[in-house]
């Protein structure tokens, strides 16, 4: 398994638009399963709903963990979307 933490820079955090974005993103990885925490709670990259029920806002630091095939390039896609967008 491949993680890495980060901290949301995006005033909105994370709300409708990223999420589609991140489901998008997981679905060109299917070998890979990709799970975002924040604290307590957990969404598969693929749930769009579930990662909005995450409600990450600006200033929260998330952990990506990625596991199954193709981790490191999945894990390096992932860091490089949330450097660039969020």
């Amino acid at each position: 398994m491949k993680s890495f933490d980060y901290t949301i820079t995006d005033e909105v955090g994370i709300d409708a638009n990223p999420a589609v974005s991140i489901g998008k993103l997981a679905k060109e990885y299917p070998d890979s399963e990709v799970i975002l925490r924040n604290g307590d709670k957990k969404a598969q990259a693929t749930m769009l709903m579930a990662i909005i029920d995450l409600c990450v806002k600006c200033g929260d630091r998330i952990t990506v963990e990625v596991s199954g095939g193709n981790e490191q390039k999945t894990a390096d896609a992932f860091e490089n979307f949330f450097k660039e967008n969020l």
